[in-house]
């Protein structure tokens, strides 16, 4: 399997000029998809700048100075994606990856405090032997939990790297969720409504702006106002 991909082809939510090389490379299999992150490699490079080439981002992983998520970065190809933190403790300097209202995704800077944390969305639920719930993120983590009080598309605040669960933002109304993708990508609204389909037709959420949106399109981001910080473009 090849490890670069040609720029003109790259999922649109990359960052990169699309005609300044052939080639970019492509994220390793792991817990985000193709199209909704980028490599370790284009987060340097292309987002922060730090560098100008492959080989000084494969430096500043082989000298173990970059963290995503509060782990310790290996491989220069791993995937980053949306509220990954991203860290560089040697400079005191941190980051939350989000999505701009063009669709494309972009670090925000954070304060070393919120850096501890992350906010993840369940995407499904299983019971496992023993009566627990397995909870499966959107950043392909699982948690068990003892008591099932959560439903398919909430959203906790967990602590990296141990994953213990801090709070949890319920996706109902009144409640500030993120739009990830479709015409309002990039945009902070208020939940208004939660429009339940039959069949396998994709609930609809509709916001007190009038927008609408499928379900899983939609990323709540705190009861009221947001845990997170936002681009000044996200802002209701």
């Amino acid at each position: 399997m090849s490890n670069e991909i040609r720029r003109l082809t790259a999922p649109r939510s990359w960052p990169i000029k699309r005609k300044a090389h052939h080639w970019v490379t492509k994220t390793s299999p792991g817990a985000h998809s193709l199209e909704d992150s980028v490599p370790v490699i284009v987060v340097v490079r292309d987002l922060l700048k730090i560098c100008d080439t492959a080989a000084e981002v494969k430096r500043i992983v082989s000298n173990r100075d970059m963290l995503v998520d509060g782990k310790i970065v290996k491989d220069v190809k791993m995937a980053v994606g949306l509220m990954d933190v991203v860290s560089f403790p040697k400079n005191n300097s941190h980051y939350r990856m989000m999505v701009n209202v063009r669709g494309k995704l972009t670090l925000v800077p954070i304060p070393e405090e919120k850096a501890s944390w992350k906010l993840c969305r369940i995407d499904n639920k299983t019971t496992v032997p023993g009566g627990k719930t397995q909870l499966n993120l959107h950043d392909g983590r699982n948690i068990l939990v003892e008591s099932d009080g959560y439903k398919t598309g909430d959203v906790l605040k967990i602590e990296i790297p141990s994953q213990k669960v801090l709070e949890a933002y319920k996706m109902e109304k009144g409640n500030l969720a993120l739009i990830t993708s479709g015409s309002n990508v990039g945009k902070a609204e208020v939940i208004d409504e939660i429009v339940i389909r039959r069949l396998s037709s994709e609930n609809i959420v509709n916001f007190k702006n009038g927008s609408s949106t499928t379900r899983g399109n939609v990323f709540v981001i705190g009861n009221k106002v947001s845990e997170v910080e936002l681009l000044e473009e996200a802002a209701i």
